[in-house]
């Protein structure tokens, strides 16, 4: 018959390991929960680096910010409709749970153009409106665009093709606030809501910088 060990350094043995088994434990699962919460917060937002002085003065270069990737999140009625045998809808009517785009919304995109990385421009035309320039402004629909963040810098456009337009539907027409150094849609045209990777919404670094983007 096998006898207990009833000492007390043996007792001593066998609790103390109840305690660090559960600190284990605890650790294990407090790591898998950062995970978990670290995954769902890069599914929702996006770290963000501007880079260049196409946003200059509102944004500078090296300027880091958090974007929220599901703002414009959305989804196409008439596809749904489309499904059915009977129905063949033209045209695209967009639903958007959150917000849709709205003028002065600060984007970063995937441009239309030969890119290695995404770009950050403002959102200036929305589906619809007739997008001019006349004499250093932007016309939206034939009046004059008040702009504050610019400063008094005027703007100009030379590439012809994109002077003058109407936004299409699912797009939106996007200009940096650097308007004699920057990249938009003067050059490459309306984006689609599509191609936005989503809304920057608040400045973390430097210092100086931190808070919400107006």
């Amino acid at each position: 018959m096998a006898q207990m060990d009833t000492s007390a350094e043996g007792i001593l043995e066998r609790t103390d390991a109840y305690p660090l088994r559960r600190l284990a434990r605890d650790v294990i699962e407090t790591l898998i929960l950062a995970l978990v919460i670290y995954l769902a917060v890069r599914a929702v937002i996006l770290p963000y680096e501007v880079e260049g002085a196409s946003m200059n003065p509102a944004l500078r270069s090296g300027e880091r910010l958090f974007v929220n990737r599901s703002a414009y999140a959305h989804f196409d009625v008439n596809d749904l409709w489309n499904v059915l045998p009977w129905e063949a809808r033209e045209g695209e009517r967009a639903i958007y749970p959150f917000d849709p785009p709205r003028r002065g919304d600060v984007v970063v995109l995937d441009p239309p153009v030969v890119s290695k990385k995404p770009y950050i421009k403002r959102i200036i035309g929305l589906p619809g409106e007739e997008i001019s320039f006349q004499e250093g402004y932007v016309l939206v629909d034939g009046r004059r665009l008040e702009e504050p963040y610019l400063s008094g810098v005027t703007t100009t456009c030379r590439s012809g093709q994109h002077c003058e337009l109407t936004v299409p539907e699912g797009s939106v027409f996007v200009l940096g606030d650097n308007r004699s150094n920057s990249a938009d849609s003067r050059t490459f045209g309306p984006v689609s809501v599509d191609r936005i990777i989503g809304k920057a919404f608040f400045s973390n670094w430097p210092i100086d910088t931190l808070g919400p983007i107006e």
